[in-house]
Formats: structure tokens, sequence, C-alpha cells
């Protein structure tokens, strides 16, 4: 099925579901990241431990995004995506409402459905709108960015409202249960609910291809550089001085900055006949603004707009990737499991070593430095899964 064969209506309606589904993808996550030092402060919590809450959504990723492939070809693209919703619905509430255990527990259920949404996205574009991936996976990553963006800056002030943290991330329930509401339509298609994954053969040996670790570490290590941020940001900018309402603003600047390529990389990409150079620029601009964090504090707002701006354009070319070096539909859909959940377990270290080596030296720079390094070879990376060929595996 494919953009030409779907009624106008039909299409709008998908494109408006995978968009609403898109929202929920990060904020349900990083929302918590401005809230961090008052859910430390109640569980009295160490900054290493306090990481473990960035950590692990990260693993869920690792550890389920091999699996959601089978989940579609089992259930359905549709009603798999619909599942996702259920389960971050579900690790909101226990997040939210449980004690220690809850929080941990509650954040862990709701990676489980990110990653499921992570993974399927890109395929149901391929298969969906094949004509418009680079367009479309821009589109839904603005959007992604947009809600991060809004959830982040709204949770320090509902919470000083008189909701507590608690509150707050329990009002993050709005995004998946409005993507549930405009979904439901789509769980009514039968026609092509099912997506058919390679042979396990076929699958393997995707593993053995060195484009789709390419695309695999330029998508890893941008995530491992970018939950390193999002995770430790607020600590940072407060350790600098910055207010908690300060901080939060930043971060939801940050988010904010992530979504503004989603206008812009389509459109350069259109342009483009070779797209190494730009990946290897947003790779850079990611190098400099860490590098500006460490040492010029002061211009923060700068350094947060170019951050958000080379990570979210790095993420989109590696969400680009996937579909332009698939040579299939049910490839992209392998490609982005193995992507995600390599790309996220390498991830998954970050914010606790990072939150360690801050306890141990009292100081943010050598975290900032070192994200910096991973920046520059997520250049390399980046000048190589952009070369113009498709993985054929046997």
């Amino acid at each position: 099925m494919t953009s030409t064969t779907l009624a106008r209506p039909r299409a709008l309606l998908l494109l408006a579901g995978i968009l609403t589904l898109a929202t929920t993808l990060r904020v349900t996550f990083t929302g918590a990241a401005p809230l961090l030092d008052a859910i430390r402060n109640t569980f009295t919590l160490s900054t290493a431990s306090t990481g473990v809450l960035t950590t692990l959504p990260l693993l869920a990723f690792a550890v389920v995004s091999p699996l959601a492939a089978g989940l579609a070809r089992r259930f359905g693209m549709e009603r798999s995506l619909f599942g996702a919703m259920l389960l971050i619905c579900a690790g909101i509430a226990l997040r939210s409402t449980g004690g220690a255990a809850g929080l941990f527990l509650g954040t862990a259920v709701i990676g489980c459905g990110i990653a499921i949404g992570n993974v399927l996205l890109p395929g149901m574009i391929k298969r969906d709108f094949p004509g418009q991936v680079a367009r479309l996976t821009g589109a839904y990553s603005l959007t992604m960015g947009a809600a991060a963006a809004l959830g982040s800056a709204l949770v320090v002030p509902v919470a000083a409202l008189g909701f507590g943290w608690r509150g707050a991330l329990l009002a993050l329930m709005v995004f998946p249960l409005l993507a549930m509401l405009l979904w439901l339509p789509q769980l009514r298609q039968k026609s092509a609910s099912t997506v058919r994954g390679p042979a396990p053969r076929e699958q393997r040996a995707l593993w053995r291809s060195p484009l789709a670790w390419q695309v695999t570490l330029f998508l890893g290590l941008n995530s491992l550089i970018y939950y390193v941020v999002i995770g430790w940001l607020p600590s940072m900018l407060i350790s600098q001085g910055y207010s908690e309402a300060q901080a939060g603003s930043l971060h939801g600047v940050l988010q904010l900055a992530t979504a503004a390529p989603g206008i812009a990389v389509p459109i350069i990409l259109s342009r483009l006949r070779d797209p190494r150079g730009l990946a290897v620029g947003v790779s850079l601009l990611c190098a400099v603004s860490a590098l500006g964090l460490w040492l010029m504090p002061g211009h923060a707002s700068l350094w947060v707009v170019l951050f958000g701006f080379g990570s979210g354009a790095t993420m989109i070319l590696g969400l680009t990737f996937i579909g332009l070096r698939a040579s299939s539909a049910h490839q992209a859909a392998a490609l982005s499991g193995m992507a995600q959940s390599v790309g996220y377990l390498l991830a998954a270290g970050g914010p606790p070593v990072m939150g360690k080596v801050h306890d141990l030296l009292a100081s943010w720079s050598l975290p900032l430095i070192l994200c910096a390094l991973l920046s520059i070879i997520m250049a390399i990376f980046g000048a190589l899964a952009g070369r113009d060929r498709e993985i054929h595996v046997g």
C-alpha cells in the first residue's frame, strides 16, 4: 500500500495519526528531566542513581526494538502502535503514583512503549508513503520535538501550581491519550495491517552489513550524546547559577531546537545530491555546542539552540538513511530495529556514567569534552552512511 493507492481522506487521517503518535515518543520520557532534582530529593537518590531514570528507557529501547517488527508481523502495525500507547499510559500512571519502585518500573514501561513506536513508524512511512520518506520523517521529527519542548517548558510551572512533580508527570498522559483517540480509525484497517519480516538468515545477514552498521553507529552515537545532554542539561545549568525555572525553560528551548530541522533538513536534502557534507556539518555542530557549554556557559541559550539543531538534524538524517539505504519496507523495519537496539544500548551507559564522572570530579567539564569527541566520531560515520547505496543481503 502506497500513498498513491490510499484514498486522500484515508491518507490524511493516517498522516494525522502518525504525527500524533510522534508527539508521545519523546515528551513522556524527557519531560521528567527538569524535575530530576525534585525527584532525587523525594527519594534521596544520588546523581548516578538518578541517571538510571534516564538509562532505563534506553535499555528498554535496546531490548524491545528488535522485537517490534515481530509484534507487527503477528498483530499488525496499527494494533502494535496502539498497544505501544497503552504501555506508555500505564508507565506514566505507575511512575507518577507509585513509590521509588514504581518510579523506576514505570519509567521502564514507558521506554518499552516508546521503543515500539520508534521502530514501527519509519517502517510505516516506508510502506505507505515511499516517495516522501525524507519529508515525512522531518514532519514527525518536528512534531516530536515540538511536543517535547512544550512538555519540558510546562512541567515545572505545573508542579509549582501545587500539583508537585507527580502531578506534572501525570499530566503528560494527555499526549498518548490523544494519540490513541486519533489512531482508533486505523484499527479498522485490515488491508495492510501486517508487515512481512525478512527471513531469519536475511535478518542475520543485515547485522553483517558494513553499511547497516554505519547507519546504526551514526544514529547510536547521536542517541548517546543527546541523552547525556538532555538528561543532565538542567543540572549542568543549575550548577552554573541558573535557577530551576531558567534551566527548565532552556531545556524546553533545546527540545524546540531539535524540532526545527524537521522543516529545514528535508528541504536541504531535496536540493543535495550528496548528503554527506550535511551529515558531517550537523555532527560537528554538536561538538562545538558541547564545548561552548563547557567554556562559555554564560551563553548557554546559544549553545542549547545549536546543540538542539545539530542533534535534531542528525537524528532526522539517520532516520532518513534507514529508509533510503533499506531496499524494502520490511528491511527498513529490521534496520530500524537494529539501529535503535544497538544505538540505545550504546546510549544507555551514557547518563549514569557521566553522572558518576560528575560525582567524582564535582564538574561537568569532562562529560562535555567527551560529548564533543564523540560528535567528531559521529561525523565520520555520517559521511560513510550518507553514501548513495542500498543494503543488499542474501
